[in-house]
C-alpha cells in the first residue's frame, strides 16, 4: 500500500467518522421527537427551528464539561475502555454497504467480521468499570457483561440463519437475494464471475423468516442497551453502571457509540430482511437510509412503549426463550434449505414458532395477575368494585 493510499484510507475514515457524528446527531433529535409525539408532547422547539439546533448543544455541552477522573482509578485503563467500546463501532462501517458500489471496503467474509467486532465492546464496558476503582461500577461493568455475552448467543444464531438462506457472508450477496434477479443481475454476475453460488429467493427475509427478525430486534436492543434492556447503566439502578465515574467527554464517547450502535443494528436488519438499499425509483442510498430509519423508529416505538425489565426478568427471558427460540430458528431454516422447500413453508413454521412462544409468555406474565384476581374474588382482567 502507497502514501496515496494510505492517504484516501485515511479521508474516508474520517468522512466516515462525520457522517456517522451527524447521524447520532440526526437520531438523537428524532427520538425526543418521536418520543414526545408519543407521549403527547412537543418534544425540542426552542434551540433552532423545530428543536434542530437542540443536538448540537447537548454535544457542545458534553465536550466542555469538567472532565473528572477519580484519583484512585487506573489512568490507562479509564482512557482506553471507552475507545473500546467505540472503535468497534465505528469499523462495523468499513465493511457494511450503503449501496452496492458505496461501502470503503467490501468482504466475503462481512458477516463474520460484523460479529466479531460486536464482541469486543464487551471488554470496554467490564474495564470501564473496573478501572474506575469503584464496587459500583465494576458491579455494573459485570452486569453488561452477563447481559451481553447472553444476547449474542442468540444474534449470532440469527445470523447463522441468514447466512444459511443467502448461502453467503457476503453482506450485498445477501441483501440481492432477496429482491427481483433482474434488480440483482449485477451482483449476481460478479459472483458468478468469481466462482461463487447464488442462492435467490427473490423476496425480503422478513416475509419468509419473520422469526428471525423478531430475534434480532430484541437481541440487536439487548446487545445496545435500549430499554427496555439498559439495566446495567439504568437510572433506577446500581447509580450509572460502568460509566458511574465517567462524566465530560469520557461519557459522551458511550453515548455516541450507542447511537452508532443502534443505527447499526437498524441498517443490519434492513440489509438481512428488508432488501438493503433495493427498491424502485428512488436512488440505492436513499433507500437505504429510508428502512434504516424506519427500522429506528421501531426501535424508539419500543422504547417509548415497553417498560424496563428487572436483571433477573432480563437473563431469564434470554436463557429461557431467546436462546431456545434462536436454535429453532437455525433448525426450521436449515430444513427449509436442505430439503429445498417452498418459500411459504419457513415463513408457516416461523408463525406457528412466534405464536406459540408468544402464547406462552402471555400466559406467564398474566398468570400472577389472574391468580391475584382469584384471591381476592374478583374476574382477572376486570378492576376491584368500589367500596
Amino acid at each position: 500500500m502507497n502514501v496515496i493510499d494510505v492517504l484516501f484510507l485515511t479521508l474516508a475514515l474520517l468522512a466516515l467518522f462525520t457522517i456517522l457524528s451527524v447521524v447520532v446527531l440526526s437520531l438523537t433529535w428524532i427520538e425526543r421527537k418521536f418520543l414526545g409525539r408519543l407521549q403527547r408532547r412537543l418534544g425540542p422547539t426552542r434551540t433552532g427551528p423545530f428543536g434542530l439546533m437542540q443536538p448540537i448543544a447537548d454535544a457542545v455541552k458534553l465536550v466542555l464539561k469538567e472532565d473528572m477522573i477519580p484519583s484512585w482509578a487506573d489512568k490507562t485503563v479509564f482512557w482506553v475502555a471507552p475507545l473500546l467500546v467505540l472503535i468497534p463501532s465505528f469499523m462495523l462501517w468499513v465493511t457494511i454497504p450503503a449501496t452496492n458500489d458505496l461501502v470503503l471496503r467490501n468482504l466475503e467474509l462481512g458477516l463474520f467480521v460484523i460479529i466479531a467486532l460486536l464482541v469486543i465492546s464487551i471488554l470496554g464496558l467490564v474495564l470501564a468499570g473496573w478501572g474506575s476503582a469503584n464496587k459500583y461500577g465494576a458491579l455494573g461493568g459485570l452486569r453488561a457483561a452477563a447481559q451481553l455475552i447472553s444476547y449474542e448467543v442468540p444474534l449470532i444464531m440469527v445470523v447463522v440463519s441468514i447466512a444459511i438462506l443467502a448461502q453467503s457472508l457476503d453482506l450485498r450477496v445477501i441483501s440481492a437475494s432477496q429482491v427481483p434477479l433482474e434488480s440483482a443481475q449485477s451482483v449476481f454476475t460478479e459472483v458468478t464471475a468469481e466462482g461463487g453460488s447464488f442462492n435467490h429467493v427473490g423476496v425480503p427475509f422478513v416475509l419468509i423468516f419473520p422469526l428471525g427478525l423478531v430475534i434480532f430486534l430484541i437481541a440487536g436492543l439487548a446487545e445496545v442497551g435500549r430499554i427496555p434492556f439498559d439495566i446495567y447503566f439504568a437510572e433506577s439502578e446500581i447509580v450509572g453502571g460502568p460509566f458511574v465515574e465517567y462524566s465530560g467527554a469520557h461519557w459522551a464517547v458511550f453515548f455516541l457509540a450507542e447511537y452508532m450502535n443502534t443505527f447499526v443494528v437498524a441498517a443490519l436488519a434492513a440489509l438481512f430482511f428488508l432488501g438493503g438499499w433495493y427498491g424502485p425509483f428512488l436512488p440505492e442510498w436513499l433507500w437505504f437510509l429510508i428502512k434504516t430509519y424506519c427500522m429506528v423508529l421501531v426501535i424508539f416505538w419500543i422504547r417509548g412503549t415497553f417498560p424496563r425489565l428487572r436483571i433477573d426478568q432480563l437473563m431469564a427471558f434470554g436463557w429461557k426463550a431467546m436462546i431456545p427460540l434462536s436454535f429453532v430458528g437455525v433448525v426450521i431454516t436449515s430444513i427449509y434449505r436442505f430439503y429445498d422447500l417452498p418459500a411459504w413453508s419457513l415463513s408457516l413454521m416461523s408463525l406457528i414458532t412466534l405464536g406459540v412462544v408468544g402464547y406462552w409468555l402471555y400466559r406467564r406474565f398474566t398468570q400472577p395477575a389472574i391468580q391475584l384476581a382469584k384471591a381476592y374474588g374478583r374476574q382477572p382482567g376486570r378492576a376491584a368494585n368500589a367500596r
